[in-house]
């Protein structure tokens, strides 16, 4: 059985500023909610802008659900061969309305990775922002 001392040399908690550079590069993420203390998990594309977490959407029920509970968790993870890393930024999301920035937004050029129109913008705006590291490689013996 390995001790939790062994775990320090192969996860490493990630400083805020690594976390960024991760959810800087954008790309897919899972985006948790609970309504009426039932979760749910919409996997989204998204890309970082003005320290916000963007993604688009139609109406349906993650613009149901974000209307009832804000409060958000997105968590964004990626892996090589030597190693992996999770990312979890919990926050409030916000409708994005004004047409003005609307049009900003679309020349980031996020666009659906199906093929949905989806032309409601939401940004997740984070208060907590977590991330670990790990090395990859073979389980340890057991015994």
């Amino acid at each position: 059985m390995t001790d939790s001392s062994d775990q320090g040399e192969v996860v490493r908690e990630l400083s805020l500023e690594e976390c960024w550079t991760r959810l800087d590069a954008g790309g897919l993420a899972r985006l948790a909610i609970a309504v009426a203390d039932v979760p749910d998990i919409f996997p989204i594309n998204f890309v970082s802008a003005s320290g916000g977490l963007l993604f688009r959407t139609a109406p349906g029920s993650k613009l149901l659900g974000l209307s009832a509970n804000p409060r958000v968790a997105l968590e964004v993870d990626g892996h090589n061969d030597e190693s992996a890393f999770s990312v979890v930024a919990k926050g409030h999301a916000e409708r994005v309305e004004s047409q003005q920035e609307i049009d900003r937004l679309e020349t980031l050029g996020l666009v659906p990775w199906i093929p949905t129109l989806k032309y409601r913008w939401v940004r997740v705006v984070p208060d907590e922002i977590t991330g670990r590291s790990f090395l990859r490689g073979p389980e340890p013996e057991r015994y």
